[in-house]
């Protein structure tokens, strides 16, 4: 440290991949940093949300392959089951490994650890609750928010771990349900569809609005690619319906469904049972916030009225030396896992002198279905609302020779791109490793790469990397091999 400079102190609550990833840039800076977490080192994507889930999916997709084995030449004479136990033990595994890393990486950048519940008691103050009751006081100078979120419960059923499942429960289902009802078809809810549906499940997803993934970031035509695969797969989607009660029964649960609130003219679509039975329920509606109970009106720091944090481009609170960061800013920021972490190096910087600021504006998202969904930029609805002009161009997975060597193709690529200039606006992938493919689309955007600068890109024969080769040519409506 410098002669006669002041050592900052920083307290970062929550260690999620927003919060440790603050710690640790705060102590690259100089500040004495303690972060608090009162489970798991990680936070809700690597122990209830992005790793678990993924770890799932593999196993899913690996029994997917194997089922299909014949169509590669091999035969698997004993056959192939799903063994829930090993992949539990599995999952745990992994998540211990990546646990200590974390811990690891703390360790090593000077970040003292304090386990418990953390409240704010006073202006520079936080009071650290143990498991075993033990409260320990540590002081700050500045302070980053980073609580995080947890899943949403629907009142009229609430969650009982046994046959209405959150999706924390369904990382730990002990027994594969025959029939299964997810509420909800964003990302959480479509995710675990495909998963359930690999591990034998009879799968319903009921949706309020009119698509899958109705979310301004994913654009219609992968909903639809997406919906199409869904029903290969033999998995039933309710579109424009919502979940109104659910009755028990020995036998299990009986769903009475009801036209969308939501959608004009949901109430119209005659013809269609509005009763479902499955053994279990899934709900996976959106997500709540975690700040109650953790102080924040002992320094008066403003929240909406569904308790998300506010915060401006710089992750400061209308309090001084306060910034939140990652989930507990809710659906008015991005509540994603690598935007949780840049926004805490932001926070990080920030507190400590700088004068960062987040952008949004190019983000990419990863849906991790089967078929993955990503997209990063403009959807081409959003840039035409913002009158842009543009031009579209779309080239499908079928026509690479690698899709077809692996077999895997279903899905397209989709180039929204300024007329006239051929400035990439945004990239939209249905497919296999889309979500590896979308940072292509992202550095494109970023760099204000033009569809013919992407053209000229010598793409790697054979791999799935050309699709972004052969969709520019599409775009230029100079197409190749489609």
């Amino acid at each position: 440290m410098e002669r006669g400079r002041v050592e900052k102190k920083l307290v970062v609550l929550g260690a999620g991949p927003g919060g440790y990833v603050a710690a640790i840039r705060a102590a690259q800076l100089g500040a004495s940093v303690t972060l608090v977490e009162r489970s798991h080192l990680g936070g809700t994507c690597l122990n209830q949300g992005c790793i678990p889930s993924k770890i799932m999916k593999t196993t899913a997709e690996r029994l997917e392959m194997m089922t299909a084995s014949v169509s590669f030449g091999l035969v698997l004479d004993g056959g192939v089951r799903l063994d829930l136990i090993a992949l539990r033990e599995r999952k745990e595994r992994i998540l211990q490994i990546q646990r200590k890393g974390i811990e690891g990486l703390l360790r090593r950048h000077g970040v003292k650890v304090a386990r418990g519940n953390g409240r704010i008691v006073a202006r520079g103050k936080v009071l650290v609750r143990g498991d075993d009751g033990t409260e320990t006081t540590h002081e700050w100078d500045r302070l980053i928010l980073a609580t995080g979120s947890r899943p949403l419960e629907i009142p009229a059923f609430p969650f009982d771990g046994k046959r209405i499942l959150s999706s924390d429960d369904a990382l730990s289902i002990e027994t594969i349900p025959r029939s299964l009802v997810i509420v909800g078809g964003g990302v959480i809810g479509c995710e675990f569809a495909t998963i359930f549906s690999a591990f034998g499940s009879d799968v319903t997803i009921v949706e309020a609005l009119d698509r899958l993934l109705p979310l301004p970031s994913v654009d219609a035509d992968s909903s639809k690619v997406l919906q199409r695969e869904m029903k290969k797969r033999r998995i039933k989607v309710r579109l424009r319906q919502v979940v109104e009660r659910v009755e028990a029964r020995e036998t299990g649960l009986v769903v009475h469904l009801g036209p969308s609130p939501f959608v004009p003219g949901a109430n119209e679509s005659p013809g269609t049972p509005l009763i479902l039975e499955a053994e279990k329920i899934l709900v996976c509606v959106g997500r709540t916030p975690n700040a109650s109970g953790i102080g924040l009106e002992t320094l008066g720091v403003e929240a909406d009225a569904k308790g998300w944090i506010k915060a401006d481009d710089r992750m400061k609170t209308n309090v001084d030396h306060v910034y939140a960061i990652g989930d507990t800013l809710g659906p008015a920021k991005v509540m994603l896992a690598h935007v949780a972490s840049h926004e805490g190096i932001v926070a990080a910087e920030n507190a400590l002198g700088s004068a960062e600021t987040m952008d949004y504006t190019v983000v990419p998202s990863a849906i991790f279905t089967s078929p993955e969904v990503a997209g990063v930029g403009l959807t081409e609805a959003r840039a035409r609302e913002e009158g842009k002009d543009i031009q579209t161009g779309i080239f499908l997975f079928r026509n690479l020779g690698k899709a077809q060597v692996i077999g895997e193709i279903a899905g397209q690529a989709k180039i929204v791109s300024e007329a006239g200039s051929g400035r990439i606006l945004g990239v939209h992938l249905v497919g296999p490793h889309a979500t590896d493919l979308i940072s292509e689309g992202s550095l494109a955007i970023q760099t204000g790469c033009r569809v013919q600068d992407l053209a000229r890109v010598i793409h790697p024969h054979p791999t799935l990397s050309e699709v972004m080769q052969e969709v520019a040519y599409t775009s230029m409506g100079k197409g190749i091999h489609g």
